[in-house]
């Protein structure tokens, strides 16, 4: 870990809107770190997959050599996994037609194109007060699951948003707007996760600079 209190979270950086997700997670505490190659994955409390274009996605990860160091990644921490967060094509990233992580199938595209992106309140499971509101963008649905996924929230009677163990993925970007409460979830899992072993960890402050 970053410090006692601070999680170092990684954000997926070879495609897509990771800056964003980094400026929420930071806005709440977090010390982030960009991964581009499996070295940048030691040592993390927690990882990211933004949305961006999963087939763009799938070709940078095998570029770099990511695909089974992201698999070894989520099956660490014990009975829950390790935490990650998908987003919109980071959903599709972890579903059993990609990295094969969460029990789930995506359906892409599934909302329509480009051209019929979306916003939408989204009450979820977990969060408490108002909806999330959140942008769809050429967004996927889950279209199966297994036992072990959790359904946590729906739109058009579509499947959205999922948990297995501390694993969550969603077919929306909330880091695109001001609420942070998705974000909120996602931090508390990694407080429930088995802590990285001592010496593991990245300086306080990290941010993550690229490369």
């Amino acid at each position: 870990m970053a410090g006692k209190d601070t999680p170092l979270v990684g954000v997926l950086a070879l495609q897509g809107g990771f800056e964003a997700h980094e400026r929420m997670l930071r806005g709440l505490g977090a010390c982030t770190r960009e991964v581009r190659v499996p070295t940048d994955l030691d040592g993390l409390d927690a990882l990211v997959v933004p949305g961006g274009e999963s087939t763009t996605m799938t070709l940078g990860i095998a570029r770099e050599g990511l695909a089974e160091p992201l698999r070894a990644l989520a099956a660490r921490g014990g009975a829950g996994g390790f935490p990650i967060l998908g987003s919109c094509a980071g959903l599709i990233m972890l579903d059993r037609d990609h990295l094969g992580v969460m029990d789930m199938r995506a359906q892409r595209n599934a909302f329509g194109r480009q051209i019929k992106s979306f916003e939408a309140d989204v009450q979820l499971l977990g969060v408490g007060g108002p909806p999330i509101r959140g942008i769809f963008i050429r967004a996927p649905w889950i279209a199966a699951h297994g036992p072990d996924v959790e359904i946590l929230g729906e739109v058009e009677g579509h499947a959205v948003a999922a948990r297995q163990g501390r694993m969550l993925a969603v077919s929306f970007h909330a880091e695109l707007g001001d609420d942070d409460r998705l974000h909120r979830l996602f931090l508390e899992s990694i407080a429930h996760a088995l802590p990285a072993p001592a010496g593991d960890g990245a300086p306080v402050g990290e941010t993550g600079g690229g490369r």
